[in-house]
C-alpha cells in the first residue's frame, strides 16, 4: 500500500471543535482513558499515575482551497506556536478556570479561548501536509 503525500494550500472555512487538548500516551499517540488515579491507553496498554498524564493538541478544522472542503485534523506540537504554550500548558490553564469558575464540564474550552483560536484561524491561509 502506497502512501503519497503532499501539500495543500487552504483557508480556514471553521473550527470543528472546542476541545483543544486530549490526554495522549506517550507512545502511541492514542487518547488516554484518564480516570482521578490512573490512565489507560487501549490501543498499547502504557498506564500510569492521572498526576503523570501528558497532553496533545488536536485542532479540528474545515478548509476550503480553490475547488473543494476538507476536513482537516492538526496534531501535535506544531500548534505550539499558535496557542504560545505547550498543549499540557494550556490543558492545566483550562483546569484551572474550570475549577476557580466551578465549570463541571472539563472537556469544553473557554467561550474566550474558543473565540481567539476562531479570530487566529478562520479567514487565514495555511499550507497543510496531508
Amino acid at each position: 500500500m502506497s502512501r503519497a503525500r503532499g501539500l495543500l494550500a487552504a483557508s480556514v472555512i471553521s473550527v470543528q471543535n472546542s476541545c483543544f487538548t486530549y490526554p495522549a500516551c506517550q507512545s502511541c499517540f492514542s487518547r488516554l482513558i484518564v480516570d482521578s488515579r490512573r490512565f489507560n491507553c487501549l490501543k498499547c496498554g502504557c498506564t500510569g499515575e492521572a498526576k503523570d498524564t501528558n497532553y496533545r493538541y488536536r485542532l479540528s478544522l474545515k478548509v476550503a482551497d480553490t475547488s473543494d472542503l476538507f476536513d482537516i485534523t492538526v496534531f501535535g506540537s506544531c500548534l505550539d506556536p499558535f496557542f504560545g504554550v505547550t498543549a499540557g500548558s494550556l490543558q492545566r490553564f483550562i483546569q484551572d478556570l474550570h475549577q476557580l469558575s466551578g465549570e463541571t464540564n472539563n472537556d469544553a474550552s473557554p467561550g474566550v479561548l474558543v473565540q481567539a483560536v476562531e479570530t487566529c484561524f478562520i479567514g487565514k491561509r495555511f499550507i497543510f501536509g496531508v
